[in-house]
């Protein structure tokens, strides 16, 4: 099986709402969440990903439901692991949810999850959500005891948080390649699906060749960029040939 693109499209209501914030109910809204999803599913998405935040600062519900409804790919919700959030993905029944850190003050999702700290809380999370029938990831960094507190507490997928990865050169960067290769050896050695995100690009996304055992890179932030002078469309599957020829184990 090749490996998967999961595109984030959290952006486009990034831009949305620079215009329409505070008029959700403008009977013509854009750039349109249904459309980018489609462009996204037509270039060759695997699934979609969206985040909902607390602040509700892009995604909104009804973006949630709609994409839901109309797009026949799998869905993939980020969410913070409160009560509010985990209702509302009980009530959307996506297939999957990816729990991820959150701070109101961040510009986007800085750093990994804290399994270890947390386990009674996620634990219990995870629970609800699969007893609807819904596969759990924990966004974490790939250090050795988050990964094993991810599988001891029953997520079925981790993914592991690219972020240093992209933001590093030289030294630093093979230093994080190593980091990654380590923790997606562990994680599928514990039983896990082992996905990564952050950061990736057409620029770096070969170095993670070398990483063995990844199921899906999820992707967004430079998918939407490229989008605006390709189209969406053209720069996922720009992405996905690039992921072409990751070694299968």
């Amino acid at each position: 099986m090749s490996l998967l693109l999961g595109v984030n499209i959290d952006h486009v209501a990034t831009l949305r709402q620079a215009r329409y914030a505070m008029n959700l109910d403008a009977p013509i809204l854009e750039p349109s969440i249904l459309e980018a999803a489609l462009e996204a599913k037509a270039g060759g998405a695997d699934s979609i990903t969206l985040h909902v935040r607390e602040d509700r600062r892009h995604m909104q519900d009804d973006d949630a439901r709609l994409v839901r409804r109309e797009i026949d790919l799998p869905l993939n919700l980020e969410l913070a692991n409160t009560a509010e959030m985990v209702a509302f993905a009980c009530d959307l029944k996506p297939d999957f949810a990816c729990l991820v850190p959150e701070k109101r003050e961040e510009v986007t999702t800085e750093g990994g999850l804290d399994v270890v700290n947390n386990q009674k809380s996620l634990r219990k999370t995870i629970a609800t959500l699969q007893s609807l029938g819904i596969q759990v990831s924990l966004f974490i960094d790939s250090e050795e005891d988050q990964i094993k507190a991810a599988a001891d507490i029953g997520a079925e997928m981790i993914e592991l948080h690219t972020g240093a990865f992209a933001l590093t050169t030289g030294e630093k960067h093979e230093s994080e390649i190593k980091r990654l290769r380590v923790g997606s050896d562990l994680g599928s050695s514990l039983g896990l699906q082992v996905n990564a995100g952050h950061g990736i690009h057409l620029e770096n996304v070969k170095d993670l060749f070398s990483v063995k055992n990844l199921k899906e890179f999820n992707v967004g932030h430079t998918l939407i960029s490229r989008g605006l002078f390709i189209g969406i469309r053209a720069a996922v599957n720009e992405m996905k040939v690039a992921m072409q020829g990751y070694p299968q184990s």
